[in-house]
């Protein structure tokens, strides 16, 4: 018998925990399947997967770890190859301070007999079982083995492709399915998501294909690969995209679905002709990223009573607006899925649909079929909804269109490409829309934008100097403490772990429409609203910054312009 391996049943020690329930238990052992308990459990909610680990280690006295925070030797991870490591779920990371006859292995569930035994006897080690949680172990054998199997089939396959030089072509046709591409396709979706990633690009150089992931906004680079490997790529995501495999000079868009780690994720395709080959750019998003309750957004106290009291209005228009990639889907998804009852008819019309949202009727945009914003919107208005949500007011005729909606008694919710909110005012107004009419229907604006967090674990403390101060709008020689970004093993040197929402809602309230209704700039419609309680992009941001929450680099990013 192994090391420290102990006869129990898991299920048993987690019902032992009061973790879960024996009803519990008997369902997720009646829906199990082939899937493991532990997985079953997390997916259908009974239990997370840091309340399992917990429970395990307290229940049989194992130590609790979490890979992301070791550095694990080269030697160590070859001991046991990589399919039993990826069979069990298991990683072996270091030997027993005081024994290296002992080997400690990272395994979800330590009472796996069988994973103990393989590893024993292929090892010839004792085998101590640290407890760590099923994706902590799956991101750490992405970042130790993930490529490694890959990369020598990828090797291989070069080089087979370029004894057949006058074949280059074929590659489209012939070898789409040749396992090491479409291995390398869905490891790089795999680790995509596991690393947090909203997008991966694959760019085409001179000599090689360079994969970057853009992590909490910004990009890095993760890897690069010959250039004779671009084909076949191209050609799998071509496949899997459902898109024209043999046009190779027309830009391109597809979708995917993939499920990684038990979840599922819809991924956006766009292919662009570039002078070394076609450029490819992923956007992945998760089913269920979208669709979040409003605590998660990041709102204050009171910025959540203010979107509570704007989303109350039976009739008018609500406008979020901000850069692309400042989250504005995702607050607008999170609105209607608060106002998604079954008494009231919500229809959307889109391009594209981001995310299915069961009871709401959704429509996409499709220019082909001459099925527009516009004209979308006009047959809307006769399937009597009560909400209508907009992907993007475009042009006059929509903005129109829109506005007659919330005056004739529909809530209108809908994004614009603006600053600030007292800037999307004067925007409707230069696409033709009338001030009278803008300032009875407008109910509220909401400018957003992202930043990024701190890593909780690495985050440096500093006094801020005279230039900080002024940045923060602080009286020279206060004592205040601020933070910087630091980087560990936590976040990937980066610094930053994730993102949180600033936000600038501005509730068009009585005197603000008589401002609007008169004309007025965005310059008297903002100190109004500052007036009324506003905070501006800026001032919020500082505050997430006083709070150590986002470093300074972050807060100027996003109000450059104030």
């Amino acid at each position: 018998m192994a090391y420290g391996a102990k006869k129990v049943r898991m299920g048993d020690l987690l019902v032992n925990s009061g973790v879960i329930t024996e009803e519990q238990l008997q369902r997720a052992l009646d829906i199990k399947g082939s899937r493991k308990l532990g997985e079953v459990l997390v997916d259908e909610g009974m239990a997370s997967e840091e309340a399992i680990a917990k429970a395990l280690g307290s229940q049989l006295g194992y130590d609790i770890i979490d890979l992301q925070n070791v550095s694990i030797p080269e030697d160590i991870i070859a001991l046991v190859p990589q399919n039993i490591l990826e069979r069990y779920k298991v990683l072996p990371f270091e030997y027993a301070p005081d024994n290296m006859n002992i080997l400690r292995v990272a395994m979800a569930n330590p009472t796996d007999l069988a994973a103990i035994d393989d590893i024993t006897l292929i090892t010839n080690l004792q085998v101590e079982p640290v407890i760590a949680t099923i994706r902590s172990i799956m991101m750490a054998l992405d970042k130790y083995v993930g490529n490694a199997e890959v990369n020598s089939a990828l090797e291989e396959y070069a080089k087979e492709k370029e004894s057949l030089m006058q074949e280059q072509e074929d590659m489209y046709s012939e070898d789409v399915n040749n396992s090491p591409i479409v291995q390398l396709v869905k490891n790089l979706i795999e680790q995509a998501v596991r690393q947090r990633s909203s997008d991966i690009h694959i760019e085409p150089m001179e000599r090689q294909v360079r994969i970057r992931y853009r992590i909490d906004g910004a990009l890095y680079e993760k890897a690069t690969y010959s250039i004779r490997l671009l084909p076949a790529m191209v050609a799998r995501i071509k496949i899997i995209g459902g898109m024209d495999i043999a046009e190779k000079r027309k830009p391109q868009d597809g979708r995917i679905t993939q499920i990684v780690d038990r979840q599922e994720f819809d991924i956006r395709v766009s292919i662009l002709p570039t002078v070394y080959g076609e450029k490819i750019v992923m956007r992945l998003t998760s089913k269920n990223a979208l669709s979040r309750s409003k605590s998660q957004l990041g709102l204050k106290p009171r910025e959540l009573k203010k979107f509570d009291h704007i989303l109350q209005n039976p009739h008018g228009i609500l406008l979020v607006t901000g850069p692309t990639g400042s989250g504005k889907s995702t607050t607008l998804y999170t609105a209607l899925s608060e106002l998604n009852t079954e008494d009231v008819n919500i229809i959307t019309v889109e391009d594209p649909v981001e995310a299915n949202i069961d009871g709401i009727n959704q429509v996409q945009v499709n220019n082909k079929a001459d099925l527009t914003f516009a004209s979308a919107l006009r047959s809307i208005l006769r399937q009597d909804p009560d909400i209508i949500m907009i992907g993007e007011i475009r042009d006059q005729e929509t903005a129109s269109i829109a506005v007659q909606a919330s005056i004739t008694g529909h809530l209108v919710v809908s994004t614009l490409h603006t600053n600030s909110a007292a800037s999307t005012i004067t925007r409707l107004t230069d696409m033709g829309i009338e001030p009278y009419l803008i300032a009875d229907a407008t109910i509220g604006v909401i400018a957003q934008r992202l930043v990024r967090r701190l890593c909780p674990e690495c985050k440096k403390a500093k006094k801020a100097d005279a230039d900080e101060l002024e940045l923060l709008n602080l009286e020279p020689g206060e004592d205040v403490t601020i933070y910087e970004p630091c980087g560990c093993a936590k976040c990937d040197g980066t610094g930053f772990k994730g993102r949180i929402g600033v936000y600038e809602i501005m509730e068009v309230t009585q005197p603000l429409k008589s401002i609007i209704s008169k004309n007025g700039d965005a310059e008297a419609i903002k100190n109004k609203a500052l007036e009324e309680g506003m905070s501006t992009l800026r001032m919020s941001a500082t505050e997430y910054v006083m709070e150590g929450i986002t470093s300074i680099g972050e807060m100027i990013k996003v109000s450059f312009d104030s």
